[in-house]
């Protein structure tokens, strides 16, 4: 990998971001009218309507499968155009650059999550603590990798927020995380938490439209919606010029990195950068 010289002296939120990992924006970044159209087109890939006629990836939910079920739907900006609009929003892309100094921001990764709310007495699903590099192995060690997470309804403390554990990114690769543990509560106790380090968590509270950004090894989590409304997001994985797939391979989560139909750049320097 580059040497990472020369970056811009950075804002006061890029110095948290370097610091704690995870930055969160709360306010709309997004306009609404975008969030909106995004939030119909989620409720078209639930139905199986796909409006461009290219369907997303294939994803851990399908239509049909049980509502009360976690929907994480892979690649969902191929299969409709206003969910494209969200994913590819320059507001995005610019954000982005503030917070790392990138000269090229580019979406290479989206997943489409609404979590449901839990009926009285009962839970909802969860997502177990995890660091995102460890299943992005595609990528070289030292790429420039992080996620810009969209909050698409109002997520207040109920609706089961993103939590992240500040600091976390400078622990390195844990290996021990699972964004499918059944209990996050037994899985949170038996993480090693480095000595001299301390847990201590940011609750993602969201308006439509606002959006937090969190660092590729930033562990976080989020528990039960108890709101009474699906909690409606998208997670968009974004990698700037610091980046590299191992062996220069496009494969897996990488294969669709040169189809800026599938992979939109959300940020050019000048324009300088007409690839990444």
């Amino acid at each position: 990998m580059d040497a990472l010289d020369g970056r811009p002296e950075g804002s006061a939120a890029r110095a948290a971001f370097e610091h704690d990992g995870v930055v969160l924006l709360p306010h709309a970044v997004v306009p609404e009218a975008i969030v909106r159209g995004a939030s119909a087109g989620m409720d078209a890939l639930m139905r199986g309507e796909y409006e461009t006629g290219v369907p997303p990836q294939p994803s851990y939910w399908n239509p049909g499968d049980d509502p009360g079920k976690l929907v994480k739907i892979e690649m969902p900006q191929v299969a409709n155009r206003a969910i494209m609009a969200l994913v590819a929003h320059p507001a995005l892309g610019r954000a982005a650059a503030e917070l790392t100094g990138a000269r090229m921001v580019q979406v290479w990764w989206v997943q489409l999550l609404i979590k449901p709310s839990a009926d009285p007495g009962h839970t909802s699903p969860h997502v177990g603590w995890h660091q995102d590099r460890q299943y992005w192995k595609q990528w070289e060690e030292g790429s420039e990798l992080f996620t810009a997470w969209v909050a698409c309804s109002d997520v207040t403390s109920e609706a089961g927020p993103v939590r992240h554990v500040r600091g976390s990114h400078r622990w390195g690769l844990l290996g021990q995380g699972d964004f499918f543990a059944p209990d996050a509560e037994r899985q949170r106790d038996q993480i090693r938490v480095p000595p001299g380090q301390s847990w201590e968590e940011i609750e993602a509270v969201l308006p439509p439209g606002g959006v937090s950004f969190h660092d590729q090894l930033t562990l976080h989590g989020s528990g039960t919606n108890r709101s009474g409304a699906p909690r409606r997001s998208f997670a968009i994985h974004l990698r700037t010029e610091r980046s590299r797939p191992v062996g220069d391979r496009r494969e897996g989560l990488t294969r669709f990195i040169d189809d800026e139909g599938y992979c939109p750049v959300i940020h050019r320097d000048g324009g300088r950068f007409a690839r990444p």
